[in-house]
């Protein structure tokens, strides 16, 4: 039976974990992060799950750890930020490589320098092509539900990829929501049993993990992952639609909201998108104009042609990043820009809330408005712009 509670972007996921009840989680804490695994910490303490918590010395042996004991059949998560993401790099790379299902909770905060503890998405858009499949939350309640839903994605026989479900900084993790829970066994019977595929520890069958791979076999490797991942979307909207029977909550790669007659629409990830669907609606209501909002939860695999469905039909589209890539503008504009190839429409990016910068109701309808303005011109330069940016 569902439960209604009040609790942080970090208590939900923390939550979450509780009803998973992993084998192994090492972790090291970091700010915005660090109040997830205390909580986390004190189910460990009080008895209510059996997982084995490892506090290690830093973000780089917590990823070290569950990959160890991945590989050994063990069900193993660990949850980071920023910084911690970063020093996590080399094995980020691994655990892809190995084929370990691990599931990790990361609290988008921006990279240094100069150092900031606020929210942006620096930190998992630089591992975008790490061979882990992203989602985004746009709120504490989606925080848990990706949580619950990212072991059966991880563990699926046709995936077996790592998952990172990414919460935004301080907005999500420290924010007190309302939100719907799922009872524990209900939980526990939806992600059942972790079936080990492979594990160290088979003495009766031996086999090798991390061997030293040269031009003979490395690049099959590399295809092995590619393939797991282009088989990833079918799975992740499979469980969507699964966890919806269980929760009543039905989850696919994007949420297309007021899109169908839409003539301008935003593209985004995580939770300024709640803003930004209130926007359309204000501007609907007040002004007449047709806008619609694309929330991309599935960040990789890319669901590229599902994006060019969506958005084929309007005047102009817009894309927000809460990252840059240097040079180019942000990594998500670029990757709706390449899916939407061939298609008339045209395309803006929009720069915003780098450090932590807040996106306000009335910036979101002024983004709504440039779109407008510059499908009127037939001028939408310049493609890269920036909101809230002081002069």
């Amino acid at each position: 039976m569902a439960e209604r509670m009040a609790l942080t972007g970090n208590d939900s996921v923390a939550y979450a974990l509780k009803q998973i009840n992993p084998d192994v989680v090492a972790a090291y804490p970091i700010t915005p992060q660090t109040e997830m695994m205390h909580k986390f910490a004190a189910y460990v303490a009080d008895g209510e799950v059996v997982t084995e918590f490892v506090p290690v010395e830093s973000e780089h042996s917590a990823m070290s750890a569950v990959v160890g004991a991945s590989l050994a059949g063990a069900r193993a998560c660990t949850a980071t930020s920023s910084q911690g993401l970063a020093l996590m790099w080399e094995i980020l790379y691994i655990t892809a490589s190995y084929r370990c299902p691990v599931v990790m909770p990361v609290v988008n905060r921006a990279l240094s320098g100069p150092i900031n503890i606020h929210c942006d998405h620096s930190d998992t858009m630089g591992a975008r092509d790490a061979g882990w499949i992203h989602l985004y939350s746009e709120n504490c309640q989606e925080a848990y539900d990706n949580t619950i839903q990212a072991v059966r994605i991880a563990e699926h026989p046709d995936v077996r990829l790592p998952v990172m479900v990414c919460l935004d900084g301080f907005i999500l993790s420290h924010t007190l929501e309302a939100l719907e829970t799922n009872d524990d066994e209900a939980v526990r019977n939806f992600i059942g049993e972790y079936e080990v595929a492979d594990s160290l520890l088979n003495v009766e069958q031996a086999r090798t993990f991390g061997a030293f791979s040269l031009q003979n076999y490395y690049f099959e490797f590399k295809k092995q992952q590619a393939d797991a991942m282009e088989r990833a979307p079918v799975v992740v909207e499979q469980i969507g639609r699964e966890y919806g029977e269980l929760s009543g909550r039905h989850y696919g790669l994007l949420d297309a909201y007021r899109c169908e007659d839409a003539e301008l629409v935003l593209v985004g990830l995580g939770s300024t998108m709640g803003t930004v669907k209130q926007a359309a609606d204000d501007l609907r209501e007040a002004e007449g104009i047709k806008c619609g909002v694309l929330k991309v939860r599935c960040f990789r695999p890319l669901p590229g042609e599902q994006i060019r469905q969506a958005v084929k039909g309007a005047a102009i589209v817009g894309v927000m990043d809460r990252a840059v890539s240097f040079g180019l503008g942000g990594p998500l504009f670029h990757e709706v820009r390449s899916a939407c190839y061939g298609e008339t429409v045209g395309m803006l990016n929009f720069i915003y809330g780098l450090g932590g910068r807040d996106l306000s109701l009335t910036d979101a309808k002024d983004t709504f408005r440039a779109l407008l303005q510059a499908a009127d011109s037939g001028e939408p330069e310049p493609t890269v712009r920036y909101i809230g940016l002081r002069e």
